[in-house]
């Protein structure tokens, strides 16, 4: 994971505990934790839009974005080629319906970019448990 990608995590989240296992992951399981993140704080906004905690839905959209700025700067177009550009279109798309939740006040949107976040997170889990099964001798042969 690169150095821009760590900075985008670490201000995504602030946690001392969470940094601590941000940085004894892999870095699948670095993305698993970046789609958690993001759903928890989007789970969060919902409760804080419902509460008129307008403040605090706010901080947890910008941090939901960030994750997406995150997630949107480790792509590697070269190895990834059309899956890396449709998560990139995906994450800006994600990333622009939660502005307009956050003008809006609008749950819905929040919900919609939530299950996305949760279907592409599944197939991340599966990857992640696939690629603990590969001997680590082999893992670090491709990177």
């Amino acid at each position: 994971m690169n150095r821009r990608a760590l900075q985008q995590l670490n201000k995504a989240y602030l946690d001392d505990a969470l940094q601590v296992a941000v940085y004894g992951a892999s870095p699948v399981g670095i993305i698993v934790l970046l789609y958690e993140g993001a759903i928890k704080a989007l789970q969060q906004a919902e409760r804080a839009m419902a509460e008129q905690r307008f403040d605090v839905k706010s901080a947890m959209i910008s941090k939901a974005i960030d994750i997406l700025d995150g997630l949107r700067e480790v792509l590697d177009f070269q190895q990834g080629g059309d899956i890396s550009q449709n998560l990139s279109d995906l994450y800006l798309y994600m990333k622009s319906r939660l502005s307009v939740a956050n003008l809006k006040n609008d749950p819905a949107i929040l919900v919609e970019v939530q299950g996305l976040l949760e279907e592409i997170l599944s197939a991340w889990k599966q990857v992640e448990k696939t690629a603990a099964m590969v001997p680590q001798k082999a893992v670090n042969a491709g990177f």
